[in-house]
């Protein structure tokens, strides 16, 4: 009775069963008082030999509330009582056994190897004695789980199960012969039919896995035939079996366990080699894609390679099932991945001679650091702080990309270079006012990073071997939290973190004009967003409130901790789904030629919305975009350059119309990933919008000062914001409480919106999923952001090129000059996307190294095997919302370019 996870595992194995629901950590009643209403009648009863009654209140209210909130207390107390009730009402035939499987941390999680969570009490108490008297052994401090098996089994007079390693407690056997021992057994009886059972199970075991050392193997047959003679010598003879007998039989029992624990740790040389050969290959793979990515766009060198791994795993499989009959799943997908990966790098050596590319570049400062974080994953220590590791490597490469550009001279005002130059991706003719500034705003969001990565140090989560340090206050649900002034402090930094995320959003949307159309994705940021933030808002303060305040009002509020996350669920979905439909976000207007109106401005009722200023409206507006357009595809030019008198276009927000979908998806997705974690990390998550912020002004900062000596025509993005951005999603993973272990997964985001449990496990799955790899989320979606940044912060020195020489025509379009060149810019997506998968997998690669090497290693288990599970994962999610990322912006690239197709003419196409 209790926990129905027993029915789950053990169906139709009970005589009787009373389950009750046990996956809700959130119900501490439930289950205890399911058991409390059935334990005492039953026990009662004579039609059972075995009662099972599992109490799940103290466990969930670990999980829910931790070891010291003062439910803990009360449910102490409650099971304290429990057992007394329990002790009056048994019979003198019955033994009471009060165990634990785990303890729990300072925060009441468990799944790891500390102390804390692998201790646990035992407690065993029968009404009569056991036998006459009393053993003389002194009893053990430390039972190891797998010897209650044996004892329990001995105890109620069944065999011991056939795969049992562990050994009887010989406190409850007596010493001296079996007079009035329950079982008839002895403590050398029990032993030597422990050993049998061992030895048969070594045995089979043996001669089907081959995996135990021969050494080891002899050894413990030999043992055994020693043992064995010297009993049966002394039981032919009458005499009881001496205590060096016994002692013998409890070394045998614990080597064998040992021993067998030792070589279930298996390991399979090859096909660790086998995987290490085809991550390294996929590597290289990315690498040379980066570099090669305009080749491949143009020849589409992938669809061959694609093509033929495929067919080569169909080979395989096929193959596999008509000799061995069954599929091994890893063999089809390693052969079909290698394949296509070799012949992919065997394409390249034809194309190398139109862009070239070498491993020699892999010896960038900015890879460098990449490689440096690569290694300190092969140590535990670096492992254990890798929070710090990361934050410290990110601060260093961001001091980096200043020292750089001051070291090439680039912080100092350069004279103008000569202005009949072509014009670049970015403006080179910048005087020396616009080139101070560009280096003032890069130190001040070069500030304002520093300044984010340190603040986010205080919302760090702490391992056990991290010692002294103590787990950040905002990791605490609200509910956790007993100081109410404390409590209220933490929820309006709460709420005004979420408002500031909110207005941060729509403010920049705002100020680059992509608010003024009246699209689906206007409706998407300017109402579901703010509802869905008061949604949220009101949930945190319905979570916090104490279970004890409200009671009368108790169904209200657990109505609302159901209707406000699910409601803010459907909105911010909504909004994903609107603005996949209709990610566009410009306004457009027709101008008057300019013969028939007098001045170069559009009437006062032709404005695009009174919500933007005249400021605004001259930076993001482009009023030679239909003549570009016309020019471009020859149509409408006369041969002195003057265009004819047809009506001209305006349009808001063209120059971010790439950007604004994306900066929406992931302010939407923020929200949503938000939702799933603790209130105090709303303030984590606005750390991370800064920080996220900072290192695109300084790339973009970055790129603006680097045009002034470097002649280029594609949007490449170098190397060092690629990694930055890696590097801030690991950084994030930690400031967001998150560690590379099993106890420090918030489980509670299962329950979000749930707090009933769930039927199923894909949906709490995939809710603790999102929690856990939010940082990985937030980061791949906005990958393609540092392509575009540069461009959309391309407008603060466009406005002073005219005064340097050139046309007006020539001012800045920002995200529109990607359009003047469609396939540099797919190729420059794609080596975007093919770098940041690099930065991930080389990670990924170092930690299976790692894993791998020191598979023998002390902490293997403890830290090397969490770290690649944890960084595995994290590659997939990312890689998914990478190619998320990607796809918005091929989206809006379509709608663009429909967009274009209706502004033309007919007669123009």
């Amino acid at each position: 009775m209790g926990d129905d996870t027993w029915v789950s595992l053990f169906p139709k194995k009970f005589h009787r069963s009373l389950p009750f629901p046990s996956f809700n950590v959130k119900d501490l009643h439930t289950v205890d008082n399911g058991i409390l209403q059935n334990i005492y009648p039953t026990m009662e009863g004579d039609d059972w030999d075995v009662l099972i009654a599992h109490f799940l209140g103290v466990d969930h209210c670990g999980h829910r509330f931790g070891p010291d909130h003062p439910a803990m207390a009360e449910k102490l107390s409650q099971m304290d009582g429990v057992i007394r009730s329990v002790i009056k009402r048994l019979k003198n035939d019955t033994l009471l056994v009060v165990m634990g499987d785990h303890g729990m941390t300072d925060t009441g999680d468990h799944g790891g190897e500390s102390q804390k969570e692998t201790d646990a009490a035992l407690f065993l108490y029968s009404s009569s004695p056991l036998f006459p008297a009393p053993g003389s052994q002194v009893e053990p401090e430390v039972v190891p789980q797998t010897d209650l098996v044996p004892t329990l089994a001995l105890l109620l007079g069944v065999p011991i199960p056939y795969s049992s390693v562990g050994q009887v407690l010989l406190p409850l056997f007596p010493q001296n012969g079996s007079r009035g021992a329950p079982t008839g057994l002895s403590q050398a009886e029990a032993l030597w039919i422990n050993v049998k059972q061992v030895n048969r199970f070594l045995e089979t075991y043996s001669n089907m896995a081959k995996d135990i050392p021969p050494d080891s193997l002899s050894q413990l047959q030999a043992d055994f035939s020693n043992i064995s003679s010297q009993y049966l010598s002394a039981v032919h003879k009458g005499h009881l079996p001496p205590l060096k007998l016994v002692i013998s039989m409890q070394n045998y029992l614990t080597a064998v366990r040992e021993t067998c624990r030792a070589s279930w740790a298996r390991f399979n040389p090859f096909k660790m080699a086998a995987g290490l050969l085809i991550l390294a290959v996929s590597c290289v793979l990315c690498y040379a894609l980066s570099e090669l990515s305009c080749v491949v766009v143009q020849e589409g060198l992938l669809k061959l390679p694609i093509l033929s791994g495929l067919a080569v795993g169909l080979v395989i499989a096929a193959g596999q099932l008509f000799l061995q009959g069954y599929l091994e799943f890893s063999w089809c997908l390693g052969t079909a991945a290698l394949s296509s990966e070799v012949l992919f790098l065997w394409k390249t050596r034809r194309v190398s001679q139109k862009c070239r590319w070498s491993l020699s570049g892999l010896l960038t400062p900015a890879l460098l650091v990449l490689f440096l974080r690569c290694a300190s994953l092969l140590s535990d220590s670096y492992v254990i702080y890798e929070g710090h590791v990361v934050t410290f490597l990110l601060f260093t490469l961001s001091i980096y990309i200043p020292l750089r550009l001051n070291w090439d001279g680039l912080l100092v005002p350069l004279p103008p270079p000569d202005t009949q130059k072509p014009p670049r991706l970015l403006p080179t003719t910048l005087p020396s006012s616009v080139v101070r500034r560009e280096a003032s705003v890069l130190l001040v969001w070069l500030g304002v990073l520093v300044g984010s990565l340190y603040v986010s140090l205080s919302f760090h989560n702490c391992r056990e071997e991290q010692g002294t340090c103590q787990p950040s206050s905002f990791l605490s649900p609200l509910s956790r939290v007993q100081d109410s002034q404390l409590r209220n402090l933490h929820y309006v930094l709460s709420v005004f973190s979420l408002a500031t995320w909110g207005y941060l959003l729509h403010r920049w949307l705002r100020h680059y004009g992509n608010l003024n159309c009246s699209s689906l994705t206007v409706f998407t940021a300017c109402f579901l967003i703010p509802l869905a933030c008061v949604c949220i808002g009101l949930h945190w303060a319905v979570s916090a409130t104490p279970e004890d305040t409200f009671r009368s009002l108790s169904e209200l509020i657990g109505l609302a901790q159901v209707f406000l996350p699910r409601a803010a669920f459907c909105l911010l979905g909504l909004g994903l789904l609107l603005l996949w439909l209709d990610p566009m976000t410009v306004f457009l207007k027709t101008r008057t030629p300019l013969s028939s109106r007098g001045t170069s401005l559009p009437p006062p009722k032709y404005r695009a919305s009174t919500g933007i200023s005249p400021q605004a409206e001259l930076h993001h507006l482009i009023p030679q975009l239909y003549q570009r357009i016309r020019h471009s595809l020859e149509d409408g030019s006369t041969d002195s350059g003057e265009v004819d008198n047809r009506p001209a276009v305006e349009a808001y927000g063209l120059g971010t119309v790439y950007s604004a979908p994306l900066v929406l998806l992931c302010g939407l997705l923020g929200l949503v990933l938000l939702l799933l974690h603790p209130e105090g990390m709303a303030l984590a998550f606005l750390l991370l919008l800064l920080e996220a912020g900072a290192v695109l002004h300084i790339h973009a900062c970055s790129t603006t000062l680097s045009s002034l000596h470097k002649h280029s025509n594609d949007f490449s993005v170098p190397w060092a914001p690629v990694v930055s951005w890696s590097l801030a999603a690991a950084q994030f993973f930690h400031a967001s409480g998150h560690l590379p272990t099993f106890p420090s997964i918030q489980w509670g985001a299962a329950f979000v919106g749930f707090p009933q449990g769930h039927t199923g496990n894909l949906l709490p799955a995939s809710l603790v999923t999102l929690n856990t790899f939010a940082s990985h989320i937030i980061f791949a979606v906005g990958c393609p952001l540092l392509l575009l940044w540069p461009l959309v912060c391309e407008v603060r020195g466009s406005r002073s090129t005219r005064s340097a020489g050139l046309e007006e025509s020539e001012d800045a379009v920002m995200e529109m000059r990607l359009r003047e060149n469609p396939q540099n810019f797919s190729s420059c997506l794609l080596q975007l996307a093919a770098r940041y998968l690099f930065v991930s997998g080389a990670q990924v690669f170092a930690s299976v190294c790692a894993a791998a090497i020191l598979r023998r290693h002390l902490m293997v288990w403890k830290v090397f095997a969490p770290k690649l599970m944890f960084e595995a994962f994290g590659f997939i999610v990312g890689s998914v919302f990478l190619i998320l990322g990607v796809a918005m912006v091929m989206r809006v690239d379509l709608s663009v370019g429909g967009l274009f197709k209706k502004l033309l003419p007919q007669n123009s196409r």
